[in-house]
């Protein structure tokens, strides 16, 4: 009886999931339960250790899919519900495949108003994307936020995790290059 609760729990807790992902259809990777079970084993396999688990997860994968937040649940002993609550509490964890370049633009009142959202739109149009989409070829995920701290360089644009200010739509094209060209080029 215990057991059969437990799967009419999981499958709810699926259900919940795939609802809060949408409609948008994300293609599951081939999971590799023996890196996903050496991620848990590297914490001792502890609850306490979660968010260091699932960053090390999304450091793997880009992003955290189905299969390895189930796989977590199981293995740390708690249910999938609250490995989910805490995947989506954190603005870090992506629940949807992202690029291999983040961009993330800055559309704080400083960088709003030199300009922010001129450049949002060339960033949009160059790359066929909206903003928290990521484009076809899964090289780039757009990103918005609101300061980045840095208003005296605005407007500001971070590409994993380099800073790039006094951006404007003009630069963009080349901005974008930079991150495009042959890895013997970089």
């Amino acid at each position: 009886m215990a057991s059969l609760l437990t799967e009419n729990l999981i499958e709810k807790q699926e259900k919940i999931i795939s609802q809060e992902r949408g409609k948008e259809e994300i293609t599951e990777i081939s999971l590799d339960r023996d890196k996903i079970k050496s991620i848990i084993d590297k914490y001792n396999g502890e609850k306490r250790w979660l968010i260091s688990i699932l960053l090390d997860i999304q450091a793997e994968y880009n992003y955290l899919p189905r299969d390895p937040l189930i796989m977590v649940a199981n293995e740390l002993g708690i249910l999938l519900i609250d490995v989910y609550s805490v995947a989506t509490f954190y603005n870090v964890f992506s629940l949807k495949p992202r690029g291999k370049h983040i961009i993330n633009l800055c559309l704080g009142t400083a960088c709003h108003v030199r300009g922010g959202a001129r450049i949002a739109d060339k960033i949009k149009t160059r790359l066929n994307i909206e903003v928290d989409e990521t484009t076809k070829d899964k090289m780039f995920t757009l990103e918005t936020v609101r300061c980045l701290g840095c208003c005296a360089l605005g407007p500001v644009v971070v590409v994993d995790g380099e800073y790039h200010g006094q951006m404007n739509a003009k630069k963009v094209d080349a901005l974008l290059q930079k991150y495009t060209a042959p890895e013997e080029n970089a």
